[in-house]
């Protein structure tokens, strides 16, 4: 059985919605949970921290072990305390779970600053400044396991969401280059695309909210979290009993060696079908796949 004992976990946004079923399942199966909300609206106005308590007690009541903590993941220094509190509470910090998050919906001609700039200052920032002092203690005790939280709407867009698909496609970004840059510390770095009825999609699942409760995503990111799990740089699509793998892939493409002559745009229009054709695609895990695949091609 996957279990976390000893194992000491971070989930933001916890105090309702995916994050409580994330802690509530840690919990469960032996993790200390850092439980942070900062108990907002849904547009990311207000604090109380009911919400975070609440998941505490709930925890507790079960038998586990849970503390809360209540500061914003959008400033550095409330991301520093949520990390601080997992260390002076529990001594070590092995999980962190990325799942604060706010919505401010608009279509893209009447989005503003105003919009824009708290979406990208709890999803993407919010994620940065709590995974960057963790990373540091996790790269010291040589293990780690971090996902962060991205979206449908940023990996293939949804309409008026401009914001939160840009901050949501630019976690997957954060996660590529933490994959790499964690992979010698044993520190694996992954993110779900999770499809849930929560407050943040209210009105989506009208009919079959049963089908898409939080829980059903939970597993799939307690796997990712845990000892057992190798994979790293992974992006899941999570939800309704499915599990999915998204995946960025380089296609065989068209190639012109530069001593045949410059590329030109007509090369360009006259090969679309080969660049774009999806079969005989690879994966690659970092640019220096991209490099190995084009070396070869100019070297002959």
């Amino acid at each position: 059985m996957v279990d976390f004992q000893d194992r000491v976990a971070i989930v933001t946004g916890a105090g309702g919605g995916l994050g409580r079923e994330h802690a509530l399942l840690l919990a469960s199966r032996g993790a200390a949970v850092v439980v942070n909300d900062l108990g907002g609206s849904v547009s990311g106005e207000g604090a109380n921290q009911l919400a975070a308590d609440a998941v505490v007690q709930e925890i507790e009541a079960a038998g586990g072990v849970a503390v809360a903590e209540h500061s914003s993941v959008a400033d550095p220094a409330g991301g520093a305390a949520i990390v601080d509190k997992a260390l002076e509470t529990y001594g070590r910090l092995d999980i962190v779970i990325n799942n604060a998050g706010i919505l401010r919906d608009k279509s893209f001609s009447n989005m503003s600053p105003e919009l824009l700039h708290p979406v990208l200052d709890v999803h993407l920032r919010g994620a940065f400044y709590v995974t960057r002092p963790a990373f540091v203690h996790m790269k010291e005790q040589g293990y780690g396991r971090i996902v962060f939280t991205t979206s449908g709407s940023g990996v293939m867009g949804n309409f008026g969401q401009a914001n939160y698909g840009a901050a949501k496609m630019g976690l997957v970004g954060l996660m590529n280059v933490l994959k790499v840059e964690g992979a010698k510390y044993d520190i694996k770095v992954n993110a779900v695309a999770p499809i849930a009825h929560t407050r943040m999609t209210e009105g989506v699942f009208d009919g079959i909210v049963e089908l898409f409760s939080p829980a059903q995503v939970s597993p799939a990111v307690a796997y990712l979290v845990s000892e057992d799990c190798e994979l790293t740089g992974e992006i899941w699509s999570v939800g309704g009993g499915s599990v999915s793998r998204f995946f960025i892939g380089l296609t065989d493409g068209y190639f012109k060696h530069p001593n045949d002559g410059d590329l030109t745009i007509e090369d360009i229009a006259g090969h679309l079908d080969d660049i774009r054709r999806e079969i005989g695609y690879m994966v690659p895990f970092s640019s220096r796949d991209e490099f190995g695949k084009l070396g070869p091609r100019l070297s002959k």
